[in-house]
């Protein structure tokens, strides 16, 4: 298998699919390897494997995976790579070697880009098109896959992530009189911040406040927008918000808001409902297996959101689901590996 971080050193759901996939594995005794970069390699686990990718871009440094990888993958049945990043290092494997070539996409390129690189999109498209298998996270992104790229792929859905709480009150130590919502992610155009941040501007009551974690290239740019909407006295900015913290955050929130123009899945969605916190949330893959009124589904654009801020801050209760497990997210991965090998 082929990752990029791996937990702790994660940037995004897909390291944390990686590393529950591989411990998961480890303990059904499969025989799995991880190849990653060196730096985001734990030193201590057996069947890790850190190749060293130095200066550049990140295709400059993935090129210097390609090798190391294909060689390992002359003793294997099966090798699986994720996302785009996978295309040249998977080639060279199923170049070199009688393998079962497995691609999970878990977003592609028009969902974290407003205008996707072209060579990222083609990257895309000729994976769809070359990998021997393709799993998506969700019929949303399966559904995607399909009509861009031509692609089948087969649905396993991501595991639901749950935050341990401590009983932190991060509504009083903010000095929040009034209900909280909170968001948490990074600050790109794919996350739909402004319509959040404009959606404030336009809610009926002014005794609401809009906590919003985490950084990106954005920050700047949506703090000067709710300047001038008038209505930055109403937003507190915390940054980067520690796992340790994560789930203190989500259950100080009277909402957890997810306003993405595109969500594959949505592991923060999850995180909020382990926490007991009520969602509002755009259309995401975690909704289509969850009960209708565990969520509240908007539109991505300010109107429906603060509509939506609106409808769910008059209900009650905490929204009760069956959570997909990691250990279920393995089984099925085994399975589907027995299917093809």
């Amino acid at each position: 298998m082929l990752g990029w971080g791996f937990p702790p050193n994660v940037s995004g759901g897909l390291d944390t699919h990686v590393g529950e996939l591989f411990d998961g594995m480890q303990k059904q005794g499969i025989d799995i390897e991880l190849v990653l970069p060196a730096e985001y390699a734990p030193q201590d686990r057996t069947g890790i494997v850190g190749v060293e990718t130095g200066d550049g871009d990140i295709i400059t440094r993935v090129g210097r995976m390609s090798e190391p990888f294909a060689e390992r993958a002359a003793d294997a049945d099966i090798v699986h790579t994720h996302d785009w990043f996978g295309y040249g290092p998977g080639s060279r494997a199923k170049a070199n070697a009688d393998v079962q070539w497995v691609s999970t996409f878990h977003s592609l390129s028009s969902d974290r880009n407003l205008n996707p690189p072209r060579r990222e999109v083609e990257t895309e498209r000729r994976l769809a098109q070359r990998a021997d298998h393709l799993i998506a996270v969700s019929e949303l992104t399966a559904d995607d896959v399909r009509e861009q790229y031509g692609g089948d792929p087969t649905v396993i859905y991501n595991g639901f992530s749950e935050c341990s709480t401590t009983g932190r009150d991060f509504k009083a130590e903010l000095g929040i009189d009034g209900e909280m919502l909170f968001f948490v992610g990074r600050h790109t155009d794919q996350k739909g911040i402004a319509h959040l941040v404009y959606a404030m501007e336009r809610l009926d009551r002014d005794d609401v406040t809009l906590v919003i974690g985490g950084s990106g290239h954005l920050t700047d740019q949506l703090k000067r927008f709710a300047e001038l909407l008038g209505i930055d006295d109403r937003i507190e900015w915390v940054g980067y918000v520690p796992e340790t913290e994560l789930g203190d955050y989500y259950a100080s929130a009277d909402l957890f808001v997810s306003p993405s123009l595109a969500e594959p899945f949505g592991i923060t969605i999850t995180e909020a409902l382990s926490a007991g916190t009520r969602v509002v949330a755009t259309e995401s893959g975690v909704n289509e297996v969850l009960p209708a009124e565990s969520v509240v589904e908007v539109e991505p654009n300010s109107k429906s959101i603060a509509a939506g801020i609106e409808r769910a801050l008059e209900l009650e209760g905490v929204p009760e689901y069956d959570p997909i497990t990691w250990d279920e997210v393995v089984d099925q991965t085994v399975a589907f590996y027995e299917s093809i090998a």
